[in-house]
């Protein structure tokens, strides 16, 4: 399978809009689901959302902790950026592995069957990789083992994804009255600028391959989950000694679901917060920052598309995506 990287072509190639009756692939480029029953039963939650679903060849697949090899997970990928039937793919769930399969895709193919794909959390490592190998906008949003999917599905994280795969115009703000009640602006600005990130912990394995997205004037958007402070401020003084932080317009924080010390509350020291961490880490900065914004394996998970202009509203404490995702 070539490796043929398209980073000679400077501009992003946008998706084709994905449209009510059209069949949708679905993959599993990291972790196997955790039921074999799971990929039957997000087919049919997909119908319910008026997709026709088809399964990878080798989605069922489980190796350990991947699903499947390594070649059969890239080979799932390649098949349904390749079929002309398929007009936008969802991945099953994250967990772990996507990187794996950075070497083995073939972006200028992909680029040139682009198509909306879905998904997040371990899926960080595929997003960057289209983004800076095959110049191809793709969709930081809901995996299907997640609230989209559920008997009572998450009506904010089911309409984000779907007005901003589905329609030709700018998405707009990425919070609705409920969602903005819990973002805490730290420091007040706004910003604009290319919307780079993803899962933290995936995304700082990214510096330093081929793989890294440019920094400079960007909108650094990420999210964790069960990750204790110290390794927040462990992966965020890496971006900082790497010179990488001191080069974004603004840090978009999401929800960062599990993530406290649990042995704050048992001991008499004083033990940081995540909230201190990211004081501590990007106040420094001066750049408009934001956090608790409505993304992250919680269940109101808003969609993103990567390397979009967005601009940080860290006034009125919103992240609104500025230009149409898909065409």
């Amino acid at each position: 399978m070539s490796k043929a990287p398209a980073t000679s072509l400077t501009h992003l190639v946008k998706p084709q809009r994905l449209q009510f009756g059209e069949t949708v692939g679905i993959v599993a480029p990291a972790s196997a689901a955790e039921d074999p029953g799971d990929p039957d039963d997000f087919a049919a939650a997909l119908l319910k959302m008026g997709f026709k679903p088809k399964l990878a060849p080798n989605v069922r697949k489980r190796l350990g902790f991947l699903a499947g090899d390594d070649q059969a997970r890239a080979s799932d990928l390649m098949t349904m950026f390749g079929d002309p039937e398929v007009k936008g793919i969802f991945c099953l769930r994250g967990g772990y592995g996507s990187a794996r399969l950075l070497q083995m895709l073939d972006y200028r193919f992909i680029r040139k069957h682009a198509k909306v794909f879905v998904g997040f959390s371990d899926i960080t490592s595929l997003h960057n990789a289209f983004e800076t190998q095959a110049r191809m906008v793709s969709f930081h949003g809901p995996t299907l083992n997640s609230s989209i999917t559920d008997s009572k599905p998450s009506q904010f994280s089911l309409q984000s994804m779907l007005k901003t795969i589905m329609q030709p115009s700018a998405p707009g703000s990425l919070c609705d009255s409920k969602t903005q009640k819990d973002v805490l602006i730290m420091r007040k600005g706004t910003a604009t600028g290319q919307l780079v990130g993803g899962n933290l912990s995936v995304f700082v394995t990214l510096i330093g391959t081929p793989f890294q997205p440019r920094f400079k004037d960007a909108i650094f958007f990420f999210e964790d989950v069960m990750e204790q402070p110290y390794r927040f401020d462990r992966m965020l003084t890496h971006l900082l000694n790497a010179g990488l932080l001191q080069q974004v317009a603004g840090v978009a924080v999401g929800t960062n679901k599990d993530c406290e010390d649990p042995d704050a509350a048992k001991s008499k020291e004083y033990h940081q917060t995540v909230e201190d961490v990211l004081r501590d880490r990007l106040l420094p900065l001066g750049v408009p920052v934001v956090t608790g914004l409505p993304f992250g394996h919680v269940r109101e998970n808003g969609t993103l598309p990567m390397g979009l202009q967005a601009t940080l509203d860290a006034v009125n404490g919103d992240l609104i995506i500025n230009e149409a995702a898909v065409v």
